[in-house]
């Protein structure tokens, strides 16, 4: 059964943490979290995003805090670097950030910059890492079909893991998907499955090798794992700048899933300038655990938004839970 408004309510605390680095164009980072009989949630769609797709992200809150989820399958989970569209003489800082993780992500097609700074940037994180380190890059879509063509032929010789979103719409990722075949370098699809009607679409149309799945944006783990079981595709379990617990439940998805060939992109929390635990979820030894987290008062107090920003959260999350109560807004899977 599904809590109350008021059960949401009675313990949301809004917070606004700033970022180490800015990052997918914004400095700070707020979210929404409550507690529920499970522990903490997090709510925290980006404020862009309209209440009919910020209502799915409030379902999968709902699940960590009060429904009844799957029992992990391991205890930790192998994380990768995140490296954002930075100067070349940031990219060693960053880095080290990210303590013994094997695999970066290198953030690449940034407006207002060219395909030579992409790739010193990944130059850079293969001569610090070394030959063995494995290096994906992830373009948000910025590219269309022949700029992404031709970025990856001039990417690949630093031997890419795989190629994040290059294009935007299912078609384009259909048709760079068959001009690079021939590089080896898979394609894997981000916000063509996040921000979907039908997430499944992409792994029916052939437009990737590889699904990136963040439990949030599609509904939660157990409608995580539906998507996971019908699309058939290895995935990689990311986040989206969330607080520590919202990072939480990203281990927690990664914990069920049967098989996780990737590391993941659940080592965010080093982005952060601050976060809203003593024990955040920061990469050790190249993997996070999986556990539950709970705020410190200290810290949640210290980064609360302010009141104006507070009370537009908790007009968002009842607005959304309005959606929820009036039929299924999550992502159909038929």
């Amino acid at each position: 059964m599904r809590p109350q408004l008021h059960d949401l309510l009675d313990t949301a605390r809004v917070v606004a943490r700033p970022l180490a680095t800015r990052f997918r164009g914004i400095e700070e980072r707020e979210a929404l979290l409550f507690e529920g009989p499970n522990g903490w949630s997090e709510f925290s769609p980006f404020v862009e995003y309209d209440d009919a797709e910020s209502a799915t992200w409030l379902r999968a809150a709902i699940e960590f805090a009060f429904g009844d989820l799957p029992t992990p399958l391991r205890s930790s989970i192998p994380v990768n670097a995140t490296v954002p569209s930075v100067h070349v003489d940031r990219v060693a800082g960053i880095l080290k950030r990210f303590d013994g993780c094997r695999t970066a992500k290198v953030k690449v097609a940034e407006r207002g910059q060219g395909l030579a700074e992409d790739v010193a940037r990944v130059r850079a994180v293969r001569d610090i890492l070394g030959p063995e380190a494995r290096i994906r890059i992830d373009a948000n879509g910025g590219w269309n079909i022949d700029e992404a063509e031709h970025a990856i032929h001039a990417l690949a010789e630093y031997d890419l893991e795989y190629v994040e979103q290059p294009c935007t719409t299912v078609a384009e990722l259909v048709e760079i998907r068959r001009r690079t075949k021939y590089m080896g370098v898979p394609i894997a699809a981000d916000e063509s499955v996040r921000k979907a009607a039908d997430p499944l679409n992409v792994a029916r149309a052939g437009a990737a090798d590889i699904l990136v799945l963040k439990a949030q944006p599609l509904g939660g783990i157990r409608r995580s794992l539906d998507i996971i079981a019908q699309a058939g595709l290895p995935v990689v379990v990311s986040s989206a700048l969330d607080t520590s617990v919202g990072l939480s439940m990203g281990a927690w998805l990664a914990s069920v899933i049967p098989e996780l060939d990737y590391d993941c992109g659940l080592g965010t929390a080093s982005l952060l300038s601050a976060d809203v635990t003593d024990a955040p979820m920061q990469a050790s030894g190249g993997s996070i655990d999986v556990r539950r987290v709970t705020p410190t008062p200290r810290l949640i107090d210290g980064y609360a938004a302010s009141a104006a920003r507070r009370d537009w959260w908790l007009e968002r999350v009842s607005r959304c839970y309005e959606l929820l109560t009036e039929g299924d807004t999550a992502p159909a899977l038929g």
